[in-house]
């Protein structure tokens, strides 16, 4: 890394990022990394020394940490704990401002590789990119598009009291079941109003925002493109959405069911792929008729998803959101333009045709749930394999087939595994068998931590009961 590259790289800015540099310069940079959970994590350093840096580092045991800060242990891997460095190489492309600190700062995401320059499999955005270079082989390009609910409540400091919706600005508690409504929109227009300020900072293009069914809870819709950038863009707005909530003493979450009576937080993913050379959606053919690549597309959804749950619903509390009678699909039935399937097909042009991802919750790690989705299809496609029939009606009223627990979910993607080592080809085969391994680990630790825990429903219903 060089001063003069970063010279170059500060020219090339969009004239949004140089309004909000104003002429100032660069006081620190910020060297991230997407842990398995998809917590930032790295480096801040001034400017001026990352200019000049020429190799920086972090140890390996950043991605064997739980959600709560406690390690999973994983029995046969040699020499887990001697905490070997990785090397973090500056992504550029990635380079961006954080335009809610006190100083100029810079975040960079950073590629993560041995010492010998080969990529690190355990890192999320890794197990991305090694997805996508199976499509990538067959000349075929994915484009995605996430859409990203999450709620605003107020600051909840004692973890024992239940998540309340922020007051808005008329002062009274807002209510739910108020979806598109634009005056539920304006309640939290401060807030809304910065993230807007915070995007055009950094580069991004908010499609859409709009109020979704929950009392406090916003959608923000994304551009389509490429499924690294837009994996980058999901990351980045989290944490971009925090700070602008914070600014105005309310919390966002991004958990998948933050309260009990309110629906659930979900992240859909729009899903299309384009031939390399002609640049046309292979879902589609000359005539506009729909392909066997892309009902291969759908069946590798039905087939593989729910071997990868554990990826799209990553936490013990995303198994809340798929209760009938709520807003989540509870099962993988396709239809066209039909929201309680979890695979919808949206009405569009025959080379805008795509799917829908519906199961996947907020609260995953957006390159690891994108990577469980197109491998899924990809698995589809290559195998041939045929969808079920169209589903005709509400779905949401048909039979439950998702995981219904964390643990149900990793022992069916375990499963999965054992069906590979008997030369079945697989999810996890295109994630990398080493980071299926690890993530298993952490979310069986998790699962058990959680097990400790007694409930307010527990104490309440079987105290004096049982």
């Amino acid at each position: 890394m060089t001063s003069k590259t970063l010279s170059a790289w500060l020219e090339d800015r969009p004239a949004s990022f140089h309004e909000w540099l104003g002429g100032r310069k660069i006081d620190e940079v910020e060297c991230i990394v997407a842990d398995i959970a998809g917590v930032a994590r790295g480096k801040t350093m001034p400017a001026r020394k990352f200019a000049r840096q020429e190799r920086l580092f972090l140890p390996t045991s950043i991605f064997y940490q739980t959600i709560t800060g406690g390690y999973a242990e994983l029995d046969d891997m040699e020499n887990q704990w001697t905490e070997a460095d990785m090397l973090l190489v500056p992504d550029f492309s990635t380079a961006t401002a954080a335009p809610w600190t006190g100083d100029i700062t810079l975040q960079v995401i950073h590629d993560i590789t041995n010492l010998d320059g080969e990529p690190i499999g355990l890192s999320p955005r890794n197990v991305l990119k090694r997805v996508l270079s199976y499509y990538e082989a067959k000349g075929w390009q994915p484009v995605v598009a996430p859409e990203l609910e999450f709620y605003l409540t107020k600051p909840n400091i004692n973890p024992d009291n239940p998540i309340e919706p922020q007051i808005g600005r008329t002062g009274r508690k807002v209510v739910g079941r108020q979806s598109y409504s634009m005056s539920a929109v304006d309640e939290y227009g401060p807030v809304i109003d910065d993230i807007y300020d915070f995007a055009e900072a950094q580069g991004f293009e908010i499609d859409t925002v709009i109020q979704e069914g929950g009392a406090g809870q916003i959608e923000i819709n994304l551009q389509h493109g490429q499924p690294v950038e837009l994996a980058d863009q999901v990351f980045y707005f989290k944490r971009m959405i925090r700070e602008a909530a914070l600014r105005h003493n309310c919390f966002a979450t991004f958990m998948a069911k933050p309260m009990q009576d309110e629906p659930g937080s979900a992240m859909h993913i729009h899903q299309s792929i384009v031939d390399v050379k002609t640049g046309e959606n292979i879902f589609s053919a000359k005539d506009g008729s729909e392909t066997d690549l892309f009902s291969g597309f759908i069946a590798g959804q039905q087939r593989y998803l729910p071997v990868a749950f554990c990826m799209l619903a990553p936490y013990v509390n995303s198994y809340r959101r798929f209760v009938p009678g709520d807003s989540a699909p509870i099962n993988l039935e396709w239809g066209r333009d039909n929201r309680t399937t979890g695979l919808r097909v949206p009405i569009s042009s025959a080379q805008a045709r795509r799917v829908e991802n519906r199961i996947v919750g907020m609260d995953c790690n957006p390159y690891l749930a994108i990577a469980a989705s197109l491998a899924s299809g990809y698995l589809g496609m290559i195998k041939g394999l045929k969808p079920y029939d169209e589903f005709k009606g509400e779905a949401n009223e048909s039979e439950i087939t998702l995981p219904r627990s964390l643990m149900g979910a990793l022992d069916a993607f375990d499963e999965d595994t054992s069906h590979e080592s008997k030369g079945e080809t697989g999810i996890c085969e295109l994630l990398g068998e080493e980071f299926c391994k690890l993530y298993s680990a952490i979310k069986r630790s998790e699962s058990d931590e959680f097990l400790q825990v007694i409930s307010p429903w527990e104490r309440d219903h079987l105290l004096l009961n049982v």
